[in-house]
C-alpha cells in the first residue's frame, strides 16, 4: 500500500494526534505534510471576537482538495460547519478527556487564585464561565500554542490559563493541571476528526473501523401534520415505530403515539408556555443520538415550516450526527382542504405567502394575492392593521382557522376591518388568511351573536341579536338645564342615545339650545338620529370612534372651546381629556345611564363564532352575565375603545 498523505498543522499537538490516530492503523503507513493553518499565521486575531469558520483548517483542507493530501487530522471542534464542498468526515475519534483544566503560578486552584488575578482564555465560553465563579477575577484573550501559552503564566505575563485537559495530557504536562474545572466544554472537545475527499470511498471505509459514530444513533425530524393522524405519511409512521425516543409536540391526542413502544418525551410549545427551552430540547436530543438511541422529533405541520427544524439540523449535525427530515402536511397548507378555500385560484390569486404572526404590529406583509399568517392569535389586530396600513382595503375578506383537521376545527370569517378591532382567546394555534380567495365561503348569519342594543342597518344580516345594555333617561337634570343656558361653542354627540334623550330632556322644560351653537357627531347613525332633531353635524370623522373625533378636532385646529358632551353615565374619560388637553372647557354631562339587561336570556356563547360588542359597556356586561369571556370566539369591537376594554377583560379571564 502507498503511504497516505496526511496534512496536518504543523504545531506539537497536532502531530501528535497524527500519531494518535494512526496508532489504531499501524499497518497503513503514510507521510505527514504540516504546515501552519491560516489561524496559526494570525495569532494577532483574537478567538473571542469571532473568526472565520475554517480559522484552524483552511490550509489543510486546500491540500485535500487538490488531491495534494489524501487526508487531513484536526481537532474535531475546529471543524468547520457545513464542511467545504467536496469534503466529508470519514472519522471521528473517541475523546479520553473532555473537561478543562487550569494552569496557574504556584498550581494555585480556581478559589486560591488572588482577587484581580489576570485568567488566560482563548474562549468567550470560558470566560463566561469564569467571570460567573469568580466576579473578581480579569480575563485575558491570549493566542498560540500550548507551549506559547503556559510560558504566559510561567514568565508572569498572566497568573492562569484555562486549557483543554486532553490536549496537556496528549502532551504529557499532566502535572500542570492545578485543578479540573467544572466548566460545560465543546461537545467535540478532545476528539480527533479525519477528514477527505466524498469520491475516496475507499479511504472512507479503511477509517469507518474506529469511527465513534458507527454506534451513534439517528436523529428524524417528522412532521405529524396540522393534527389529523390519518395526515400522518407512511414514512413518519415507520420512522416512529422504529424510534427509541420520541419527543413530540402538541398533538391531537397524546394517546396516539401510545401505539408506538418508543419512550415519550413532550416539548411542546405554547403561547406563553414552554415546557422546554430550544437549546434543552436540542442537547436532550443530541445525548440521545450520541448514546445510540433512534430519535424521532415529531412536530406539527412540516418541520422545516415555522418549527425550528433547521435549528436542530445545524445544532446536531455541526456534532457529527447523522439528520433525516419527514415533510409533514403544514397547517397553512391543510387549511385550504378544511376550510374549502383555495389559496390560489385563477383569475384571483396567483401567490401566495406564509408568514410568521408572532412578531403582531411589526410582522410582514409581503405583496402577494394571498397571506397566510401562522401563529397570530395573540396579534390578530395589530396584523390586521398593519396590513390596511400598507394597502389592503379594509374589506379584504379574511378567515381563521382554528384546530384544523380536527373535529373541532372551527372557521371564523371576517374581514381586515373587523380583525382590526378583535381579539381571540385561544389555547391552539390560530392561522388567519387574508385575501380574496377567502370570499369563496361565507359565515353562517346565525353563528354571531351582537350585544348592542340596535343591530346596525345593513350589517350581521341574520345575526342572533341579544342586547346586554339598555338606555334609560335621566330625569331630573338639572345639571344639564344649568349648563344649555350658558355659552357653549360645540355639543358632541357620541351615540344615538345621547342625542335622543339630551333633545327630550330640554324639551320637557322648554329649553332651546342657542342658534350660534356648532355640532359633532361620533358617526353617521348618530348623524341620522340628530336630523330627527333638525340639527347637523358641522363635524363627522370618517371613523366613527372617539379618536375620529379628537383628530377630526385637531385637523380642525379646534381649541379654547366651550365644548358639551351629553352622554352615558359609563362612558370613559378618554375624549373630554383628550379635548382638555388641546386646549378647550369641556362639560361632560350624563344625560342616560347604561344599564346591564338583566332581561335578556343567557344563551350558550360556545355555539357562536363570533360575538360583536358595540360599547365597553357590553363588554362589561357580558362578563358581568356570563362570568367570563368565550375561549376559541372571536370577539369583536366596534371601536378602539372597546377593543381596549375587550383586551383588558381578556387579560383579566
Amino acid at each position: 500500500m502507498n503511504p497516505l498523505v496526511v496534512a496536518s498543522r504543523d504545531s506539537a499537538l497536532s502531530l501528535v494526534q497524527v500519531e494518535e490516530v494512526f496508532a489504531l492503523f499501524p499497518d497503513i503507513p503514510y507521510q505527514l505534510i504540516a504546515i501552519p493553518a491560516y489561524g496559526d499565521k494570525n495569532k494577532h486575531i483574537s478567538l473571542t471576537e469571532g473568526t472565520a469558520f475554517d480559522f484552524f483548517t483552511r490550509e489543510q483542507d486546500e491540500l485535500v482538495l487538490g488531491a495534494e493530501a489524501d487526508i487531513a487530522v484536526h481537532s474535531a471542534k475546529d471543524l468547520p460547519y457545513p464542511l467545504p464542498a467536496g469534503l466529508e468526515l470519514y472519522a471521528l475519534l473517541p475523546a479520553a478527556d473532555k473537561t478543562d483544566a487550569l494552569v496557574s503560578a504556584g498550581n494555585l486552584t480556581l478559589a486560591q487564585l488572588p482577587a484581580g488575578s489576570r485568567v488566560g482564555t482563548s474562549s468567550a465560553s470560558r470566560r463566561s464561565e469564569i467571570l460567573r465563579l469568580r466576579t473578581d477575577l480579569q480575563t485575558v484573550g491570549v493566542r498560540g500554542t500550548i507551549a506559547e501559552r503556559i510560558a504566559l503564566v510561567d514568565n508572569g505575563i498572566v497568573d492562569a490559563l484555562i486549557v483543554a485537559s486532553c490536549a496537556l495530557k496528549r502532551l504529557g504536562w499532566e502535572r500542570r493541571i492545578a485543578e479540573t474545572l467544572p466548566f460545560a466544554t465543546h461537545p467535540l472537545q478532545g476528539n480527533i476528526a479525519v477528514t477527505g475527499r466524498k469520491d475516496r470511498e475507499e479511504l472512507r471505509e479503511l477509517f469507518y473501523r474506529h469511527d465513534i459514530r458507527r454506534r451513534y444513533g439517528r436523529v428524524t425530524l417528522a412532521g405529524f401534520g396540522p393534527g389529523n393522524p390519518d395526515l400522518l405519511t407512511f414514512a413518519a409512521d415507520k420512522a416512529l415505530w422504529n424510534a427509541d425516543i420520541i419527543f413530540h409536540d402538541d398533538l391531537l391526542d397524546s394517546g396516539f403515539l401510545e401505539r408506538y413502544p418508543a419512550g415519550k418525551v413532550y416539548a411542546g410549545k405554547r403561547r406563553g408556555k414552554h415546557s422546554h427551552a430550544q437549546d434543552d430540547i436540542n442537547e436532550k436530543m443530541y445525548r440521545a443520538a450520541e448514546a445510540g438511541k433512534q430519535v424521532v422529533r415529531l412536530k406539527g405541520g412540516d418541520p422545516m415550516i415555522f418549527a425550528h427544524g433547521r435549528e436542530e439540523m445545524d445544532y446536531l449535525q455541526s456534532r457529527c450526527v447523522t439528520v433525516d427530515v419527514i415533510p409533514g402536511v403544514s397547517s397553512g397548507i391543510a387549511l385550504a382542504a378544511y376550510t374549502h378555500i383555495p389559496l390560489t385560484h385563477r383569475g384571483v390569486a396567483s401567490s401566495v405567502a406564509f408568514v410568521s404572526g408572532h412578531a403582531g404590529a411589526n410582522a410582514q406583509t409581503p405583496n402577494t394575492d394571498t397571506l397566510v399568517y401562522y401563529m397570530g392569535g395573540a396579534h390578530l389586530s395589530a396584523i390586521s392593521r398593519k396590513l390596511i396600513e400598507s394597502g389592503r382595503r379594509g374589506d379584504t375578506p379574511a378567515v381563521l382557522a382554528i384546530n384544523t383537521s380536527l373535529p373541532d376545527g372551527q372557521t371564523v370569517f371576517s374581514t381586515l376591518d373587523e380583525l382590526s378591532r378583535s381579539v381571540i382567546a385561544c389555547a391552539a394555534p390560530v392561522l388567519l388568511v387574508a385575501g380574496d380567495v377567502a370570499s369563496f365561503e361565507r359565515a353562517t348569519p346565525w353563528e354571531t351573536l351582537y350585544t348592542g342594543t340596535v343591530m346596525p342597518v345593513g350589517q350581521y344580516t341574520g345575526a342572533i341579536h341579544a342586547p346586554l345594555i339598555r338606555m334609560e333617561k335621566i330625569n331630573g337634570n338639572i345639571a344639564l338645564y344649568g349648563v344649555v343656558k350658558k355659552h357653549v361653542d360645540y355639543i358632541i354627540f357620541t351615540s344615538r342615545y345621547g342625542v335622543r334623550f339630551f333633545f327630550e330632556t330640554l324639551a320637557e322644560q322648554g329649553i332651546h339650545v342657542d342658534a350660534d351653537v356648532r355640532f359633532a357627531s361620533v358617526g353617521k347613525v348618530t348623524s341620522a338620529e340628530m336630523e330627527q332633531y333638525g340639527v347637523y353635524p358641522a363635524i363627522e370623522p370618517q371613523e366613527a370612534s372617539a379618536e375620529g373625533l379628537i383628530d377630526s378636532f385637531a385637523q380642525a385646529g379646534i381649541t379654547r372651546q366651550c365644548i358639551l358632551l351629553p352622554r352615558s353615565d359609563k362612558a370613559t374619560p378618554y375624549l373630554p381629556e383628550a379635548l382638555r388637553q388641546a386646549g378647550n372647557e369641556v362639560t361632560d354631562i350624563p344625560v342616560y345611564r347604561n344599564i346591564i339587561n338583566e332581561a335578556t336570556p343567557k344563551i350558550d356563547a360556545t355555539r357562536f363564532r363570533k360575538i360583536v360588542f358595540a360599547s365597553p359597556s357590553c363588554a362589561d356586561a357580558f362578563v358581568h352575565i356570563y362570568g367570563s369571556l368565550p375561549q376559541d370566539v372571536l370577539l369583536t369591537a366596534r371601536g378602539k375603545t372597546t377593543l381596549k376594554r375587550l383586551m383588558e377583560l381578556e387579560v383579566e379571564s
